[in-house]
């Protein structure tokens, strides 16, 4: 069998090139993973109350029994009206109904760790800082 070729993208890889890379990948986790059932992404809107536009809110996937909440954005002029609790509550609220052990997410220093410890999540993880590189924290709530 020959070696596949090394060809270096160091920026701006095409989406197939992405999509080329995680097939093999997917393809090792479903044969992997074993009983454990893939469910959908979710998501939980924040619409501009005159027009219905989406302005922001909450995307959530499927992570092998954990939900997993990839972003969290809520736009400057709606922030301290408690949106951000109900829509982690949500999320919480699928995956309880999903049967998920919990939720995970992460979150840069500058963005919302003591927010999310206020609800309850707790740091499992963290990248630390230094030169061009903002501290990282991953953090969880398991269900009891």
């Amino acid at each position: 069998m020959k070696t596949p070729i090394i060809d270096i993208i160091a920026e701006n890889p095409e989406p197939e090139h992405r999509a080329a890379i995680v097939a093999p990948l997917e393809a090792y986790n479903e044969a992997s993973k074993g009983a454990v059932e893939d469910k959908a992404d979710f998501a939980i809107l924040l619409r501009e109350p005159d027009t219905g536009k989406v302005v922001g809110g909450l995307y959530g996937i499927d992570g092998y029994g954990w939900a997993f909440v990839k972003y969290l954005a809520i736009p400057d002029q709606y922030r301290g009206q408690g949106l951000g609790s109900r829509l982690i509550q949500e999320a919480e609220n699928i995956a309880r109904a999903r049967g998920y052990l919990g939720v995970w997410l992460d979150t840069f220093e500058f963005q919302a760790k003591p927010f999310y410890e206020k609800l309850g999540y707790q740091v499992f993880g963290e990248l630390e800082g230094g030169p061009n590189a903002i501290p990282r924290y991953f953090l969880k709530k398991r269900f009891s």
